[in-house]
């Protein structure tokens, strides 16, 4: 068994070397005494010369002198036949020691980061709403942006001054983060509007902004109800691709085959142009009452930008973020949220 070793010795061994080794001590000379080094040596700035004996942990102040000379002659009286001149060589733990201080500490290489994974359109990342806005105004000239006293929103007006964008930057996910309105001409009543949440996917969000650019994509009839010609038309997309379509009272629905996107039209309220309810749902998540995202439209919203809607459902693709080990999944709220209803009469200074 061995002997438990003081700690105060290891304490004043490691101050000694640190002091050997920042240059507060000089080594003057050493020798081998039997399985062990002695030396001798005087800090400079006290001046006191110190007898050293012991390597590593063990070595320790044997004993102490006035003068450099005084602790030389005395050393060189025990030690003259072993003595040699400056510090002894590094021992093995100290050579450890210094190749450690000296060498980059080991580090294990980054994990690979994830790459994002290509999934339908409806289930893609949100991405950078605001980007978006910003690379849709510096591609068309014919829209301008207005900052409005706070900055919390941002509305885009094209030159006509028919087609109007409100973008309210810190929305939550599921509330109206984007209202798009088109008027008959710039002081009349707005003939349609759609809004997107906050969460609406990257992909969905570039195919509303790509009809504000196209002219004729957004211009619509002014006149009757939406008819079954019109219904069929926006989703169109939908019935070629299979999705389930139900009846159920005033809703008609377009499910896709997970039950995980779809869209709905409200009859009833697309028999009135002034009414509050919201005609078109297009959505994606739980259900249509728990929507991740949803995109709704008013009455009047043309059939060919539905159509592309419908279309994204069916067809398109976009990027996710790879799930990582630390993400936590998710649990479904319990409670339903409401999705927000668009009105047919608003300011247009606070809402187009």
């Amino acid at each position: 068994m061995h002997p438990q070793r003081d700690p105060r010795v290891s304490d004043a061994a490691q101050k000694i070397y640190d002091d050997i080794r920042h240059g507060q001590l000089l080594i003057h000379a050493h020798a081998e005494d039997g399985h062990t080094t002695v030396a001798v040596g005087t800090y400079i700035r006290s001046g006191k010369s110190v007898y050293l004996h012991g390597e590593n942990h063990l070595r320790q102040v044997a004993d102490a002198f006035d003068s450099p000379a005084q602790a030389l002659v005395a050393f060189e009286k025990v030690h003259g036949a072993a003595m040699r001149p400056g510090p002894a060589p590094m021992t093995d733990t100290e050579r450890a020691a210094a190749q450690a201080r000296t060498s980059p500490p080991a580090t294990e290489p980054e994990p690979p980061r994830p790459q994002p994974e290509t999934v339908p359109a409806y289930a893609a990342d949100a991405g950078d709403h605001d980007a978006l806005l910003e690379a849709f105004l510096d591609a068309h000239g014919d829209w301008e942006k207005w900052r409005t006293w706070s900055d919390e929103t941002t509305h885009a007006i094209h030159e006509s001054q028919t087609l109007r964008i409100e973008r309210v930057h810190e929305a939550h996910p599921r509330e109206t983060a984007w209202t798009i309105a088109a008027y008959e001409t710039p002081i009349s009543d707005r003939i349609w509007h759609v809004t997107a949440t906050g969460a609406t996917p990257a992909p969905v969000l570039q195919t509303l902004l790509h009809h504000l650019a196209e002219g004729d994509g957004w211009d619509t009839a002014v006149g009757g109800p939406v008819d079954e010609k019109t219904v069929t038309a926006a989703t169109k997309p939908l019935t070629d691709t299979g999705w389930e379509h139900t009846v159920d009272g005033r809703w008609i629905r377009w499910t896709n085959p997970t039950g995980d996107a779809g869209v709905q039209f409200d009859a009833f309220a697309a028999q009135n142009a002034n009414s509050t309810l919201v005609t078109w749902t297009v959505w994606a998540g739980p259900d249509v009452n728990r929507a991740t995202w949803a995109v709704q439209a008013s009455p009047y919203t043309p059939a060919p930008l539905l159509a592309s809607l419908a279309e994204d459902l069916a067809h398109a693709t976009g990027t996710r973020a790879a799930p990582t080990a630390s993400r936590r999944t998710a649990q479904p709220s319990t409670t339903p949220p409401n999705l927000p209803q668009i009105t047919n009469q608003q300011s247009a200074s606070r809402s187009l």
